[in-house]
């Protein structure tokens, strides 16, 4: 048997990469799937309880990923959770306060103005200056960078085990996290529900500061947030702390049609996938995509169907989810938000339960995360509805009340 194959127990990950023991209680390991921010911020709660713990991480290091925009955080769920963590300051000091939101039709026709000044409750930050913020809080020695899940399993006797893509397994753990966002590696153990394709894909790139198509950006979104709609075809902009923006372009697309070979800059991706749907366009807006120099990412927006968290899902001890493994929606303002809170609120009943009534922890927060998952969920499929279908921007507009 090869070294890649044998099975190895929470004790051989090497000490430099796993938690000291605490105490008698923290002989019990808890392993979280994916250091995003909901891994993260539940590490740093472990952290601060004292509660032994591993992260694995598929990357490679704590370097952080590109293609990511801006995140709105809330006060009654993010911000709350940040507080608890002691995260609060530094991420006030890392955030936008009074951004505005510009909604405009495929003229540029201004539709709605929203945030500015007055609108403290609703701070943006980069999802990068989140993340970064959040790795800096957790020992990084308490992450297994480079480990890519591919499937976890429970015995007979409740004893977990973390099947890695390189043959590795890692046993003994008696409760798996399952934080690793759309794609879980956990979430088969409770649900056979998996994401839904909404029909909608956006591509992605930065403008610089330095870039020909920088002054029109600048302009038109001033610092904030520019959204264009027209239907399912969108030109959005969103402003980062480092003065470039965030360009996203949505339409509705078979999913799977986009390849690398489309997505090598701007006028390569107009003339392969946009040129037809966005014609009737101003050309103010079309040339932010044409004259983009840097290569797009594409993001394709998925949605869970309500009845993972419903009618499918089965509660298994020794395993639980934050975050979108979850509860993965579209983008609807709530997705970190929800995902924070999910942290704070698993972190506070393993707390209070202790290491030892792990089970009965997991069951206490499962009760209401599954309440706000369905909500969250319903919520995701009429954003993809009334925001990113074919009615949109108006549709969006009635369905809030808008007056236009």
């Amino acid at each position: 048997m090869t070294a890649a194959s044998q099975s190895h127990r929470y004790s051989d990950i090497p000490s430099s990469r796993r938690p000291a023991s605490t105490g008698t209680n923290a002989l019990a390991p808890i392993a979280i799937i994916g250091a995003g921010p909901a891994g993260l911020l539940l590490a740093r709660f472990f952290e601060r309880s004292r509660i032994a713990y591993t992260v694995f991480e598929r990357d490679q290091g704590p370097e952080i990923r590109s293609g990511s925009g801006t995140l709105d955080v809330r006060p009654i769920t993010g911000q709350l959770a940040l507080k608890q963590a002691g995260l609060l300051d530094r991420f006030n000091a890392l955030a936008r306060h009074g951004v505005s939101t510009t909604i405009v039709d495929a003229q540029a026709n201004v539709l709605l103005n929203a945030g500015g000044k007055e609108d403290k409750e609703r701070p943006e930050i980069d999802r990068r200056d989140l993340q970064r913020l959040l790795q800096e809080a957790v020992p990084l020695d308490k992450v297994v960078w480079g480990s890519k899940v591919e499937t976890v399993s429970r015995a007979a006797d409740g004893v977990m085990t973390i099947h890695m893509a390189d043959q590795t397994t890692l046993s003994g753990f008696r409760l798996v996290i399952g934080a690793d966002g759309a794609w879980s590696k956990v979430r088969p153990l409770l649900t056979p529900a998996v994401p839904q394709y909404s029909g909608i894909v956006f591509y992605t790139t930065y403008v610089q500061p330095d870039d020909a198509g920088y002054p029109v950006a600048d302009s038109l979104a001033q610092q904030g947030n520019y959204l264009a709609m027209s239907g399912t075809r969108k030109i959005f902009l969103h402003y980062l702390s480092d003065r470039s923006y965030f360009l996203s372009v949505g339409l509705d697309v078979a999913e799977g049609q986009s390849d690398k070979s489309s997505l090598q800059n701007g006028a390569v991706l107009w003339e392969s996938l946009l040129k037809d749907k966005f014609q009737d366009w101003t050309p103010k807006l079309v040339d932010l995509v044409r004259q983009s120099d840097g290569a797009f990412r594409a993001w394709p927006l998925y949605n869970l169907p309500v009845e993972a968290v419903a009618s499918q899902w089965t509660s298994v001890q020794g395993v639980t989810l934050v975050g979108d493994a979850a509860h993965l929606t579209v983008p609807t303002g709530d997705g970190v938000n929800n995902a924070l809170f999910d942290s704070l609120e698993l972190a506070t009943q393993i707390t209070e339960h202790g290491i030892d009534r792990l089970d009965d922890a997991v069951a206490e927060y499962e009760k209401p995360m599954l309440v706000r998952a369905r909500a969250a969920i319903e919520k995701g499929h009429w954003t993809a509805e009334k925001l990113f279908g074919p009615g949109a921007p108006h549709s969006f507009f009635r369905a809030m009340g808008v007056d236009m």
